[in-house]
C-alpha cells in the first residue's frame, strides 16, 4: 500500500486530506506539529504522532521511520509560534533558520522543502487530493453583493494579490476602498477581527493566492472559523480567489453566511 505523510496544523484541512487519501487506498502517517490540531485527525489517519513545532530532527526521523517518501503540509501554523516561545527549535531547526536571509513565509517553507528533500522526502502539492474544495467563479450564498460591496471586493482582491506578492499575507480587510487591515504574522482570523474593529463593522474580507503561489505550502483556505471571525467583526462580505482557494466545510460556511446576511463570492 502507498504511504503519504501529513504534517498537520490547526483546522479541518488535515482531516479532509487524511480521509480523501485513505479513501484512495493510501496509508496516512499524520504528525501534528501545533497545539489545537483537530481531534478527529487521529482517527482519520492510519497512524498519528505529535511532534513539537521546532523539533525538526524528530519530525524527519519519524517520517523516515515510517518509510514516508512523500509528505504534504496542511493546516494553520503561524510564525507567531516562533516568536512567542511556544516553539522550541532543536539544533537542526536552529541551524536551518540561522542560514536564511529572512524569516518570510516562503523563505522558511522553501528551506523546509529543501531539508525534507535532503532526507529523501518529497513535498506534495497541497491541493493534489483536495481540488474538489476549490470553488469555481460565482456567488456561493443566497445574498448577492451590493454595488458598494462589489467594488470593495474587486479592490480588496487586488490589494490581497499585492501583499501576497510581497510575501506578507493573503488577506486584506477593506471598507469603502480603504484598507482597514493587512494580514501578517497574526493570521487571518486576528486580521479580520482587527479590521472589523477599525472599520466599525461593514467591512469586506478579501483572500487571494500569491501571484507565484507554490502549491506545496500556504495555499489560501477559508472555513467555518473564517466566518465566525467575520461575524464577530461585523463583516458583511467575503471574496476569495476562484480555483485557487480551498473552501473547507462548504455547507457549514454557506449556512453561517446565509444566517448572518453575509455574501460570499469566488472571483477570478
Amino acid at each position: 500500500m502507498n504511504i503519504i505523510g501529513l504534517i498537520a496544523g490547526i483546522g479541518r484541512l488535515p482531516v479532509e486530506f487524511a480521509r480523501a487519501a485513505r479513501g484512495m487506498g493510501f496509508d496516512v502517517i499524520a504528525i501534528a506539529v501545533a497545539p489545537g490540531v483537530d481531534e478527529e485527525l487521529a482517527a482519520a489517519a492510519s497512524k498519528f504522532y505529535t511532534v513539537g513545532l521546532g523539533e525538526l530532527d524528530k519530525l524527519i526521523k519519524t517520517l523516515q521511520q515510517e518509510t514516508v517518501g512523500q509528505v504534504t503540509m496542511l493546516g494553520k501554523v503561524t510564525k507567531e509560534h516562533l516568536f512567542s516561545g511556544a516553539a522550541r527549535p532543536d539544533d537542526r531547526m536552529q541551524q536551518l533558520l540561522a542560514g536564511l536571509k529572512d524569516l518570510n513565509d516562503d523563505t522558511v517553507m522553501l528551506a523546509l522543502v529543501r531539508e525534507f528533500a535532503g532526507a529523501g522526502i518529497g513535498v506534495l502539492d497541497q491541493t493534489a487530493l483536495l481540488r474538489r474544495l476549490m470553488p469555481a467563479p460565482g456567488i456561493l450564498t443566497s445574498r448577492t453583493p451590493t454595488p458598494i460591496e462589489q467594488a470593495d471586493m474587486e479592490y480588496g482582491l487586488n490589494m490581497a494579490r499585492h501583499i501576497g506578492g510581497l510575501d506578507i499575507g493573503q488577506t486584506v480587510i477593506v471598507k469603502n476602498k480603504a484598507v482597514m487591515a493587512v494580514e501578517a504574522i497574526e493570521g487571518t482570523d486576528a486580521c479580520i477581527r482587527r479590521g472589523g474593529e477599525l472599520g466599525r463593522g461593514g467591512v469586506v474580507v478579501a483572500k487571494a493566492a500569491k501571484p507565484n503561489q507554490d502549491v506545496r505550502f500556504d495555499v489560501p483556505s477559508v472555513g467555518p472559523d473564517t466566518l465566525k471571525a467575520m461575524i464577530a467583526a461585523g463583516a458583511t462580505a467575503l471574496v476569495m480567489e476562484a480555483g485557487k482557494t480551498l473552501l473547507v466545510d462548504k455547507q457549514q460556511v454557506i449556512d453561517l453566511a446565509d444566517k448572518n446576511g453575509i455574501t460570499i463570492v469566488a472571483a477570478e
